[in-house]
């Protein structure tokens, strides 16, 4: 039995009891009913799943504080007829500083977001869990907080299985050269100069540019930022990345025009 074949049969058994812990990060909640709420979670056990909070919106709830938005916590759940229902929660990490700044819960909120776009409830992926939490930390650690969410952003692409091609043409396959390119979200990568007519919604990329996301897409995070991320070079990467998503997911995010008003 391979590791993948154990970590299947883990999640199945723990879907199967009457009830089980699990530790996750609230991605979003909404009322439901007159007193209870619903959770949208992301755990590392079974991926991402919904889950009731029962009475969680009256004023004594012991549980209300434990599960608001990027907070990671470890839940007890119990089977419900529909839902899982959140009979205890316990506060991991509260990423007190992402709720202080409005900049910082912003960007939480995106990185949220992207992950709750791109993803169904089929089961874990420790991956992609361990990606969210880190990001979490890093945008809470106090550093400048660009180069965490363009690393989360490379990072989300290959573990979701959507890796660009940033080191040969996608169209012709000769290695990129010392100079400007065009990415081709439909083809999934970039093309060199003589092929970027092959697609007229490409989008120009500076080789400058496509070096820092190719060292992003090789390299640790500590790795990764030892390279300056400059004004210039986060705003052609952040608006790269945005085409792209927005092609895959085939509509755009929320959170990226807020961003954009809190920075102006």
């Amino acid at each position: 039995m391979t590791v993948q074949d154990n970590l299947d049969a883990q999640s199945q058994s723990i879907h199967k009891q009457r009830s089980y812990r699990v530790e996750a990060v609230v991605l979003r909640h909404s009322d439901w009913g007159e007193a209870d709420r619903l959770l949208v979670l992301y755990t590392l056990e079974m991926g991402k799943v919904r889950a009731l909070a029962k009475g969680a919106r009256r004023p004594r709830s012991r549980k209300a504080g434990h599960l608001e938005p990027f907070t990671r916590v470890a839940l007890q759940l119990a089977r419900g007829r529909d839902l899982p229902i959140v009979s205890q929660a316990d506060t991991l990490d509260a990423y007190l500083q992402l709720r202080e700044e409005l900049l910082l819960s912003t960007y939480a909120s995106y990185v949220v977001e992207l992950l709750d776009r791109f993803t169904y409830e089929e089961g874990e992926n420790r991956g992609l869990y361990r990606l969210l939490v880190d990001t979490l930390g890093r945008l809470s650690s106090g550093d400048v907080p660009e180069p965490a969410v363009r690393y989360y952003e490379i990072r989300l692409l290959d573990l979701l299985g959507f890796r660009p091609q940033l080191f040969h043409c996608v169209s012709c396959g000769a290695e990129i050269v010392q100079q400007d390119q065009f990415f081709s979200a439909d083809l999934g990568g970039v093309l060199c100069p003589n092929c970027g007519g092959q697609d007229v919604r490409a989008w120009p990329v500076t080789m400058r540019g496509l070096k820092y996301l190719r060292h992003f897409q090789r390299s640790s995070f500590s790795e990764a930022t030892r390279a300056p991320l400059t004004p210039g070079l986060n705003r052609e990467m952040e608006a790269l990345m945005q085409h792209y998503l927005t092609y895959l997911l085939e509509r755009g995010l929320n959170t990226p025009a807020f961003l954009r008003r809190i920075k102006e």
